[in-house]
């Protein structure tokens, strides 16, 4: 696992300690940030379900101006902070914070605002594959202003799961498909 582009790229990440993390494979986050492509740069990120934070990172790397990682793992987290560790020196001096939290039961609303989290630009969701959860994210969500009106979702899920072509607040406007993931990019409705 390394950094694909940006100030620190060719930086090797730390790898998940345990088999229940699944990290994107560079390959498929090269095609993602290639999708993504200049949004990204001078955007504010939420990475969500961050397991070892390197689609945020990436996003740092390639110039997103701040990102909050958010996972319920301890064991996450702590691997995500050593990876911030080794390429901020490589960064200009980004927002970053790393918040522990239950995605699968809600947003963490009141701990984004307590460090002033405005709104995103980009907001990335790779929850474990098979569970509901792509959906169950999206739902909660939309019940929320945590995204731009003209920012984008990316949910990361397994390439034999389904989500909805249109939401309450979301439409689909593009899946991408590498290997087993699929990227399923979403903006909110007008």
């Amino acid at each position: 696992m390394r950094i694909i582009s940006g100030n620190a790229r060719g930086r090797k990440l730390f790898p998940p300690r345990n088999n229940s993390i699944r990290p994107t494979s560079d390959r498929a986050r090269e095609a993602l940030f290639s999708i993504l492509g200049e949004r990204v740069e001078g955007s504010c990120i939420l990475d969500c379900y961050a397991g070892t934070g390197a689609l945020g990172i990436e996003a740092l790397s390639r110039g997103a101006k701040s990102a909050v990682f958010i996972d319920n793992s301890k064991d996450s987290l702590e691997n995500t902070a050593k990876n911030i560790q080794l390429v901020y020196p490589y960064l200009d001096s980004p927002m970053i914070k790393v918040i522990q939290h239950n995605l699968a039961q809600s947003l963490p609303l009141r701990k984004l605002e307590s460090i002033n989290f405005g709104k995103a630009d980009i907001i990335f969701a790779d929850p474990p594959y098979s569970k509901g959860l792509g959906q169950l994210f999206l739902d909660q969500l939309g019940e929320t202003k945590l995204l731009q009106s003209t920012g984008i979702v990316v949910i990361e899920e397994r390439v034999s799961e389904i989500l909805p072509e249109k939401t309450t607040n979301f439409l689909l406007q593009e899946r991408r498909t590498y290997g087993e993931a699929s990227f399923w990019f979403y903006t909110p409705l007008q």
